[in-house]
Protein backbone atom coordinates (compact mmCIF):
# COMPACT_ATOMS: atom_id res chain seq x y z
CA UNK A 1 0.00 0.00 0.00
CA UNK A 2 1.51 3.30 -1.13
CA UNK A 3 0.67 6.56 0.63
CA UNK A 4 0.03 9.87 -1.13
CA UNK A 5 -0.28 13.35 0.37
CA UNK A 6 -2.17 15.84 -1.80
CA UNK A 7 -1.49 19.49 -0.96
CA UNK A 8 -4.02 21.87 -2.46
CA UNK A 9 -2.47 25.34 -2.53
CA UNK A 10 -5.52 27.09 -3.98
CA UNK A 11 -7.07 29.86 -1.92
CA UNK A 12 -9.69 32.58 -2.02
CA UNK A 13 -7.90 35.87 -2.55
CA UNK A 14 -8.60 38.85 -4.79
CA UNK A 15 -10.43 37.60 -7.87
CA UNK A 16 -9.34 33.98 -7.27
CA UNK A 17 -11.76 31.63 -5.57
CA UNK A 18 -9.52 28.57 -5.51
CA UNK A 19 -12.03 26.52 -7.53
CA UNK A 20 -9.68 25.56 -10.35
CA UNK A 21 -7.12 23.94 -8.06
CA UNK A 22 -9.90 22.25 -6.13
CA UNK A 23 -10.99 20.69 -9.43
CA UNK A 24 -7.42 19.50 -10.04
CA UNK A 25 -7.25 18.00 -6.56
CA UNK A 26 -10.60 16.25 -7.09
CA UNK A 27 -9.34 14.76 -10.36
CA UNK A 28 -6.15 13.60 -8.64
CA UNK A 29 -8.14 11.79 -5.99
CA UNK A 30 -10.37 10.19 -8.64
CA UNK A 31 -7.38 8.82 -10.57
CA UNK A 32 -5.58 7.54 -7.49
CA UNK A 33 -8.69 5.72 -6.26
CA UNK A 34 -8.66 3.70 -9.49
CA UNK A 35 -5.41 2.03 -8.44
CA UNK A 36 -6.98 0.55 -5.34
CA UNK A 37 -3.67 0.12 -3.49
CA UNK A 38 -3.11 3.76 -2.52
CA UNK A 39 -3.98 5.53 0.72
CA UNK A 40 -4.52 9.27 0.36
CA UNK A 41 -4.47 12.23 2.73
CA UNK A 42 -5.40 15.74 1.59
CA UNK A 43 -4.39 19.11 3.00
CA UNK A 44 -6.11 22.30 1.87
CA UNK A 45 -3.80 25.13 2.88
CA UNK A 46 -6.71 27.59 2.89
CA UNK A 47 -8.17 25.71 5.87
CA UNK A 48 -6.85 25.50 9.40
CA UNK A 49 -4.00 23.02 9.82
CA UNK A 50 -1.62 21.96 12.54
CA UNK A 51 1.99 22.36 11.37
CA UNK A 52 3.18 19.41 13.44
CA UNK A 53 0.50 17.14 12.02
CA UNK A 54 1.56 18.28 8.55
CA UNK A 55 5.15 17.29 9.33
CA UNK A 56 3.87 13.84 10.23
CA UNK A 57 2.03 13.66 6.89
CA UNK A 58 5.24 14.39 4.95
CA UNK A 59 7.06 11.68 6.89
CA UNK A 60 4.12 9.29 6.38
CA UNK A 61 3.80 9.81 2.62
CA UNK A 62 5.59 7.96 -0.17
CA UNK A 63 4.47 10.62 -2.64
CA UNK A 64 3.56 14.29 -2.27
CA UNK A 65 1.47 15.97 -4.96
CA UNK A 66 1.41 19.77 -4.89
CA UNK A 67 -1.38 21.69 -6.64
CA UNK A 68 -0.84 25.42 -6.82
CA UNK A 69 -1.91 28.47 -8.78
CA UNK A 70 0.85 30.89 -9.73
CA UNK A 71 0.39 34.47 -8.57
CA UNK A 72 2.81 37.08 -9.84
CA UNK A 73 5.14 34.31 -11.02
CA UNK A 74 5.45 32.78 -7.55
CA UNK A 75 3.60 30.56 -5.09
CA UNK A 76 0.49 32.12 -3.54
CA UNK A 77 0.96 33.52 -0.05
CA UNK A 78 -1.02 30.76 1.66
CA UNK A 79 1.09 27.95 0.24
CA UNK A 80 4.35 29.82 0.91
CA UNK A 81 3.27 30.34 4.53
CA UNK A 82 2.37 26.64 4.81
CA UNK A 83 5.79 25.57 3.53
CA UNK A 84 7.62 28.05 5.78
CA UNK A 85 5.75 26.83 8.84
CA UNK A 86 5.72 23.10 8.13
CA UNK A 87 9.27 22.72 6.88
CA UNK A 88 10.60 24.77 9.80
CA UNK A 89 8.60 22.63 12.24
CA UNK A 90 10.09 19.57 10.53
CA UNK A 91 13.65 20.39 11.53
CA UNK A 92 15.12 17.23 13.09
CA UNK A 93 11.62 15.71 13.05
CA UNK A 94 11.72 14.00 9.70
CA UNK A 95 11.88 16.73 7.04
CA UNK A 96 15.48 17.96 7.34
CA UNK A 97 18.30 17.71 9.84
CA UNK A 98 20.62 20.47 8.64
CA UNK A 99 21.87 22.09 5.44
CA UNK A 100 24.27 19.16 5.10
CA UNK A 101 27.54 21.00 5.69
CA UNK A 102 30.06 20.50 8.46
CA UNK A 103 32.01 23.18 10.30
CA UNK A 104 35.36 21.76 9.25
CA UNK A 105 34.55 22.08 5.52
CA UNK A 106 31.61 24.47 5.05
CA UNK A 107 32.15 25.04 1.33
CA UNK A 108 30.74 21.68 0.20
CA UNK A 109 27.72 19.41 0.67
CA UNK A 110 25.18 22.21 1.01
CA UNK A 111 21.66 20.86 0.54
CA UNK A 112 22.40 17.29 1.61
CA UNK A 113 20.79 17.31 5.05
CA UNK A 114 17.26 16.33 4.02
CA UNK A 115 15.43 13.48 5.76
CA UNK A 116 12.78 12.57 3.16
CA UNK A 117 14.99 10.36 1.01
CA UNK A 118 13.11 7.62 -0.84
CA UNK A 119 10.02 9.77 -1.26
CA UNK A 120 8.93 11.56 -4.43
CA UNK A 121 6.87 14.61 -5.34
CA UNK A 122 4.89 15.93 -8.28
CA UNK A 123 4.03 19.55 -9.01
CA UNK A 124 1.04 20.92 -10.88
CA UNK A 125 0.66 24.63 -11.51
CA UNK A 126 -2.06 26.74 -13.08
CA UNK A 127 -1.26 29.87 -15.08
CA UNK A 128 -2.99 32.70 -16.86
CA UNK A 129 0.05 32.68 -19.19
CA UNK A 130 -0.31 30.53 -22.33
CA UNK A 131 2.16 27.73 -22.93
CA UNK A 132 3.58 29.68 -25.89
CA UNK A 133 4.83 32.36 -23.47
CA UNK A 134 7.40 29.77 -22.38
CA UNK A 135 8.21 28.19 -25.74
CA UNK A 136 8.19 30.78 -28.54
CA UNK A 137 11.22 32.98 -29.34
CA UNK A 138 10.68 36.57 -28.24
CA UNK A 139 7.86 35.72 -25.87
CA UNK A 140 7.81 36.69 -22.21
CA UNK A 141 9.74 33.82 -20.56
CA UNK A 142 12.56 33.73 -23.13
CA UNK A 143 12.04 30.05 -23.99
CA UNK A 144 12.57 29.03 -20.36
CA UNK A 145 10.29 26.32 -18.97
CA UNK A 146 8.15 26.61 -15.85
CA UNK A 147 10.34 24.11 -13.99
CA UNK A 148 13.67 25.65 -14.97
CA UNK A 149 12.46 29.25 -14.69
CA UNK A 150 9.83 30.55 -12.25
CA UNK A 151 9.61 27.30 -10.25
CA UNK A 152 13.34 26.50 -10.14
CA UNK A 153 13.54 27.54 -6.49
CA UNK A 154 10.53 25.40 -5.59
CA UNK A 155 12.21 22.32 -7.03
CA UNK A 156 15.48 23.05 -5.22
CA UNK A 157 13.47 23.44 -2.00
CA UNK A 158 12.16 19.91 -2.42
CA UNK A 159 15.64 18.63 -3.28
CA UNK A 160 16.91 20.26 -0.08
CA UNK A 161 14.70 17.94 1.98
CA UNK A 162 15.72 14.98 -0.23
CA UNK A 163 12.49 14.61 -2.23
CA UNK A 164 12.88 13.23 -5.76
CA UNK A 165 11.06 15.01 -8.58
CA UNK A 166 8.48 13.31 -10.78
CA UNK A 167 7.29 14.85 -14.06
CA UNK A 168 5.34 18.06 -13.53
CA UNK A 169 2.09 19.07 -15.20
CA UNK A 170 1.26 22.70 -15.94
CA UNK A 171 -2.15 24.13 -16.80
CA UNK A 172 -1.90 27.20 -19.04
CA UNK A 173 -4.20 30.01 -20.16
CA UNK A 174 -6.79 29.12 -17.53
CA UNK A 175 -8.37 32.58 -17.36
CA UNK A 176 -8.80 33.71 -20.96
CA UNK A 177 -8.85 30.43 -22.85
CA UNK A 178 -9.71 27.64 -20.41
CA UNK A 179 -10.85 24.25 -21.67
CA UNK A 180 -11.37 22.40 -18.41
CA UNK A 181 -12.63 19.14 -19.90
CA UNK A 182 -9.67 18.87 -22.27
CA UNK A 183 -7.08 19.90 -19.68
CA UNK A 184 -8.40 17.60 -16.97
CA UNK A 185 -8.45 14.70 -19.42
CA UNK A 186 -4.81 15.36 -20.31
CA UNK A 187 -3.92 15.66 -16.64
CA UNK A 188 -5.66 12.43 -15.67
CA UNK A 189 -3.79 10.65 -18.46
CA UNK A 190 -0.51 12.13 -17.23
CA UNK A 191 -1.16 11.14 -13.63
CA UNK A 192 -2.23 7.63 -14.62
CA UNK A 193 0.89 7.12 -16.72
CA UNK A 194 3.21 8.39 -13.98
CA UNK A 195 1.70 6.22 -11.25
CA UNK A 196 1.42 3.15 -13.44
CA UNK A 197 5.16 3.43 -13.90
CA UNK A 198 5.73 4.03 -10.19
CA UNK A 199 3.52 1.15 -9.08
CA UNK A 200 4.35 -1.30 -11.87
CA UNK A 201 6.13 -3.84 -9.63
CA UNK A 202 3.12 -3.89 -7.29
CA UNK A 203 0.59 -4.11 -10.11
CA UNK A 204 2.35 -7.01 -11.84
Amino acid sequence: MKKVLIINGGQNFGHSGGKYNQTIADNTLEVLKNFGNIEVKITNVSENYDKNEEVEKFVWADYIIYHTPIWWFQLPNGLKKYIDEVFTAGHAKGIYMSDGRTADNPKINYGTGGMLKGRKYMLTTSWNAPETAFTLPGEFFNETSVDNGPLFGFHRMNAFVSLEKMESFHFHDVEKNANIDRDMKLYREHLTTVFEKELKPELA
